[in-house]
């Protein structure tokens, strides 16, 4: 694509590199983007392993943003230490809230997850936008008249404390990377998570087994919910006008990250763990590439149609390894003699 626009490719992806990664201000803010897309894509993975699809991270980050908003203004002279924990809980509880709609209306209802949480998305919309031209504006903008829909600068006490002085890096990395951790343990190393890897591995298996199916589904997407909710009370109060603030869309205030951090998860083969690079791969791609359009003259929008034709290598990937595991002639350790095992089109001999 850098070959058809007339730039050179090697020059253009050194600059997207050094830009991302070449100094530590660079590095500071590929973390900072990478938060939201690493909160959404651990999310994305949990709801995954349940064999639901959550394309409402969008409206999941506004539902959090907005109740942990609400929190920050309705006890503004807490501390710190208590309010910082409390607007982080209240995002996730918003987030949670808004997936668990999708997770009933799928587990009960039958509703598709993809329809119900894309209108879900618009649905959050629209109430951020009354929200944010009435009952929380901020005061000064109906006295001067210009009725900007944003809130009044939230209590300083909420604000993400910097992690690099004189950087933007904050307390949203730390957050976000305990959030990828404890998403991990709650998969692979707890009961519910066991739960929720049945049913979407196989959901008749597990009701035979007593394992509640829409109990579990449901479940599933609050928790996935719930990262978007924290992602949206990240963007927040770690921003410099420390305030929410909207364009009438969801994108000016999550910069798209409710459908990035589908293919941050993908790309991690739908591991929280693996996440983390993969968030930070993205996120160096946004900082990237506003200096790849200043060094090569080639638009910044080049990295949206990067992130599509990553999602098509990695979802065709799927398909040749199934391919290459029918096929081929698959060799696995044997735990009683040490040999091995040979598997021929899926069968043992």
């Amino acid at each position: 694509m850098l070959l058809s626009l007339g730039a050179n490719p090697l020059s253009g992806y050194a600059t997207m590199f050094t830009a991302a990664f070449g100094s530590l201000e660079g590095f500071s803010e590929t973390t900072v983007k990478s938060i939201p897309l690493l909160l959404v894509g651990v999310g994305i993975c949990i709801a995954f392993r349940a064999n639901v699809i959550n394309i409402g991270g969008e409206g999941q980050m506004v539902m959090g943003a907005l109740l942990a908003t609400a929190v920050a203004l309705a006890f503004p002279a807490f501390p710190s230490f208590m309010l910082i924990p409390m607007v982080l809980m209240a995002g996730a509880v918003g987030g949670a809230f808004w997936g668990a709609i999708a997770g009933a209306l799928k587990a009960y209802f039958n509703v598709s997850e993809i329809l119900s949480t894309i209108m879900l998305n618009i649905v959050a919309v629209q109430f951020m936008n009354f929200l944010l031209r009435g009952p929380m504006i901020d005061p000064a903008e109906i006295e001067r008249g210009t009725g900007i829909p944003q809130t009044m600068r939230l209590s300083e006490n909420a604000d993400l404390p910097i992690l690099l002085e004189g950087m933007r890096m904050h307390l949203g990395v730390l957050v976000a990377l305990l959030v990828a951790v404890g998403a991990y343990f709650l998969l692979w190393r707890t009961a519910i998570g066991f739960r929720i890897r049945s049913v979407g591995y196989n959901p008749d298996a597990s009701r035979y087994a007593g394992i509640s199916v829409p109990k579990n589904v449901t479940s599933a997407l609050a928790f996935s919910g719930a990262m978007a909710g924290i992602a949206g009370a990240i963007l927040v109060f770690g921003s410099e006008s420390h305030r929410m603030v909207t364009d009438g869309g969801s994108t000016g205030f999550t910069g798209s990250a409710g459908f990035n951090g589908i293919v941050v998860a993908l790309l991690a083969g739908l591991h929280p763990l693996w996440s983390v690079p993969s968030a930070l791969l993205f996120g160096g791609m946004l900082v990237g590439a506003n200096a790849l359009q200043r060094a090569a003259q080639v638009p910044s929008a080049l990295i949206i149609a990067l992130n599509g034709l990553i999602v098509v290598f990695v979802v065709s990937s799927e398909y040749f390894k199934q391919r290459y595991a029918q096929a081929g002639r698959v060799e696995e350790p044997d735990d009683n003699d040490n040999g091995v095992i040979v598997t021929e089109g899926g069968n043992n001999e």
